[in-house]
């Protein structure tokens, strides 16, 4: 029996090759896990092989295959973390723990979808143990994670691994030509994407230029010689407001989703239920928004140090940024920069982004991180 080609796995052999098998065995697993850069292909993949394990022996399997596909099967539940760092025991308590012991509303199988288990704790783990050490026959769960490191031992070790590879470059960027994007904004952005697809998609908009130019300033302020030469405004308040930005519009989303639904909802119990969920997505989503906007300014600002240690040290060909170095040097002119600052000066900004995952204060970590890069690139430079 030969199995179909999973979409979103076109540019994984690996992923192809185990799900292509599993398929074409009769026999898939009970359990995957789904890892790589965001924007590689894994949700894509994961509703495929829903469709698939879902349509095999129905009646209308093209039927099923759409539904699937529009996220309206029965037997499909999927799930998301509710906190902005993890996920939290009612998010799989009745969603797929106790779902998972009852029989098909109308497939074969039950199929379930765990985003971003990276974020499961101890206690959500040892909820999802059981179920995925021996589930029912008819239960098959699909777990997916951009930080396989991240991930709980006890979670790894009873699936079936999969990987997602970042994708190359020239593939990002040919995937954004088509969609318009001019050829050097594609491949500059495809670049420093660091073979996440769908970040690389945000950084062709104008919000993500914007983003990546709040990050070229907080590099540029730590460069400067004097303080004569930095902004008149902290660069890094600019990144808290534009984080904030995108916070309220991610809540403002919601709620925008929210009077929809309930223009036609009457009053009662159900109604109030549903406004409560509501308020709770407009919060997940808000925090989720604002966290990911100080996360990748950060990873870029470390970009952009990496980028000036390469030319430093002659390889110039290894950088991503090549569309603002020649900026992030000009802010630097007169200053002999130390290759071993500008590589520390990486670290720390990488530091910084590990720190706000421990809900610290962002204001103090943001301020703390421009002291601390200033600090390290005023040193003298050492032998390289």
């Amino acid at each position: 029996m030969s199995a179909p080609l999973i979409a979103g796995t076109e540019d994984h052999p690996h992923a192809r090759l185990v799900l292509g098998a599993g398929l074409a065995s009769g026999s898939p697993s009970h359990a995957y896990l789904f890892h790589g850069p965001a924007g590689t292909g894994k949700r894509t993949a994961a509703r495929a092989l829903a469709a698939e394990l879902l349509a095999e022996g129905a009646p209308d399997p093209e039927s099923v295959r759409t539904r699937v596909m529009h996220g309206v099967h029965p037997d499909l539940t999927w799930v998301a973390p509710t906190g902005a760092h993890v996920m939290r025991v009612d998010d799989i308590d009745e969603p797929v723990v106790a779902a998972a012991t009852r029989t098909p509303f109308e497939s074969s199988r039950r199929v379930f979808v765990l985003e971003r288990v990276e974020t499961m704790n101890d206690e959500v783990a040892n909820r999802m143990l059981k179920t995925l050490e021996e589930p029912p026959p008819f239960v098959h769960l699909i777990l997916l994670t951009e930080q396989l490191g991240g991930v709980l031992e006890t979670v790894v070790s009873r699936c079936q691994v999969v990987r997602f590879d970042p994708l190359p470059p020239e593939r990002i960027a040919e995937g954004l030509v088509a969609d318009g994007v001019p050829a050097d904004v594609a491949d500059s952005c495809a670049r420093v994407s660091l073979g996440n697809g769908a970040r690389a998609r945000v950084f062709a908009t104008e919000e993500g230029a914007a983003l990546r130019r709040d990050a070229d300033a907080l590099v540029a302020d730590a460069l400067a010689s004097d303080d004569s030469a930095r902004a008149a405004k902290e660069p890094w308040r600019a990144l808290l407001e534009r984080a904030e930005e995108r916070r309220v519009a991610a809540e403002e989303a919601v709620e925008r989703a929210k009077k929809e639904r309930l223009e036609l909802e009457p009053k009662g119990r159900e109604r109030r239920a549903i406004e409560r969920e509501f308020e709770e997505a407009a919060k997940r989503d808000g925090r989720r928004a604002r966290t990911e906007v100080l996360d990748t300014g950060l990873e870029l600002a470390a970009i952009g140090f990496r980028d000036l240690l390469a030319v430093q040290t002659g390889a110039g060909e290894a950088v991503l940024g090549r569309d603002r170095i020649e900026a992030l040097q000009a802010a630097a002119s007169g200053r002999v920069l130390d290759p071993f600052a500008l590589r520390e000066a990486a670290e720390i900004c990488e530091e910084a982004r590990s720190s706000l995952e421990l809900n610290v204060s962002e204001d103090l970590a943001l301020a703390a991180l421009s002291f601390r890069l200033r600090s390290v690139l005023e040193r003298e430079p050492q032998a390289f």
